[in-house]
């Protein structure tokens, strides 16, 4: 008998993969900003806090959208939403990249933020379709992988095409990107292999009635919790405030500081895969929660209040820290099999939800608790803050980080099966 891969899983890895790009548009946009701190606060003449609400305001609509695009996709199927999505965000990178007041970026982060906001949800539909069930962490993981991917070039390369040819351009070229990939997974896309059933068994759920029963559900609130703080140092720092903390610390060019905080992001990539795998492998989602959520809080401390470590040894850790956190990626499977199948897109939407909301709040309170601290120094009319404003501000990271230890000791072990008594509803 012949070993080589069906037609059917070829098939489905092609569509997982283009379903995983939208997601690696997603995150490139979700770190972009960190790659141009400088430069907008100078186009718009602004400050920290305004800045990090300009970056949040991307999270603000992604947040909101999590639950209504999980049950959408549920309805609806990935194919549709993605292809209208992407378009969007096409749209509102166009807006952003010709803004020339805070007003009009604010309009383009927003529909950036609105068009990404399928990244994730859609590509694990996919994944629940196109493949069997004991792989969906693993390819949860995976998906991590391709966004966090997406988020490393909208650093370190993304901060070199904004220095060579602007961050406009760079900006626009962004769009160009969402817009082609919107056309090809309109062509090439389909939500299920043939044959496959349209809706899961059981009687289809309502968008609001579906989103009302995983809010009912407290192992979703304790399972948000714990993929949102293991999210916050990636969001919050590697994603924003890492770049000019690293020049400030390290005495780096922008380039070089993106370059190192972006491997952060290079050990959440490797991290999400290995997490799911481990996850899978075990047949158990609580412990390695346990393990990685105590661990990057520890690392976290050790970075911003521990011994003066010079760059590489903190680059290392940054790399743990990005590589520990990435196992919030079991969550999805996790969150998934403790409802029934009927709302598991508006499970995974509600978990998604709450992992970018650390980025929503994280992001705009550490502008906010730099500007408290600004003494007034200027230098090209762009604000300087001392390294010591920003350790003080990052303790808002590290208590983030130590709500995950907590809400992961209220969610059941579910040994990676479908719990009994959910499969109806």
């Amino acid at each position: 008998m012949s070993s080589s891969p069906s037609p059917n899983r070829l098939r489905g890895g092609l569509i997982f993969t283009l379903g995983a790009l939208s997601f690696a548009y997603a995150f490139l946009q979700r770190v972009a900003p960190s790659a141009m701190v400088a430069d907008l606060m100078q186009s718009f003449q602004v400050g920290a806090a305004v800045l990090g609400n300009l970056s949040a305001i991307y999270f603000y609509a992604y947040v909101a959208l999590q639950m209504p695009i999980g049950a959408l996709v549920d309805r609806w199927g990935p194919r549709r939403i993605i292809t209208g999505f992407l378009l969007l965000g096409a749209a509102g990178s166009a807006v952003f990249g010709f803004a020339t007041t805070i007003e009009q970026a604010y309009l383009g982060r927003l529909l950036v933020g609105i068009g990404a906001s399928c990244g994730l949800i859609a590509p694990l539909a996919l994944a629940a379709k196109w493949f069997p069930p004991h792989r969906f962490a693993f390819l949860s993981g995976t998906a991590m992988l391709f966004g966090v991917a997406g988020g490393f070039i909208g650093q370190g390369p993304f901060a070199g095409l904004v220095t060579t040819f602007g961050w406009r351009p760079a900006i626009l070229g962004a769009a160009v990107f969402a817009a082609v990939l919107a056309l090809i997974t309109w062509i090439v896309v389909r939500d299920r292999p043939p044959g496959v059933a349209e809706t899961p068994a059981g009687a289809p759920v309502s968008l609001l009635a579906g989103m009302g029963r995983v809010l009912r559900s407290g192992e979703a609130w304790a399972l948000g919790f714990v993929a949102t703080a293991s999210t916050g140092p990636m969001l919050a720092f590697g994603a924003l405030w890492g770049v000019p903390y690293m020049a400030e610390r390290f005495d780096l060019s922008r380039t070089d500081a993106a370059f190192y905080t972006s491997l952060m992001l290079a050990g959440w990539a490797a991290g999400a895969p290995f997490g799911g795998w481990v996850s899978d492998a075990i047949g158990r989602r609580k412990p390695p929660l346990m393990i990685s959520t105590s661990l990057s809080t520890v690392l976290v401390l050790v970075v911003f209040y521990g011994p003066d470590l010079p760059l590489v040894p903190t680059t290392i850790l940054l790399i743990l820290i990005g590589f520990l956190g990435a196992w919030m990626a079991s969550t999805y499977a996790y969150a998934r099999e403790t409802v029934s199948p009927q709302i598991h897109g508006a499970v995974t939407g509600f978990v998604n939800m709450m992992t970018v909301a650390s980025g929503a709040l994280l992001q705009p309170v550490v502008g906010v608790l730099l500007d408290w601290q600004w003494d007034g120094a200027l230098e090209d009319g762009v604000r300087v803050y001392t390294r010591a404003m920003y350790e003080t501000a990052f303790l808002s990271i590290a208590g983030y980080c130590a709500l995950g230890i907590v809400a992961i000791l209220f969610a059941r072990e579910t040994f990676c099966r479908q719990r009994p008594g959910t499969v109806d509803g």
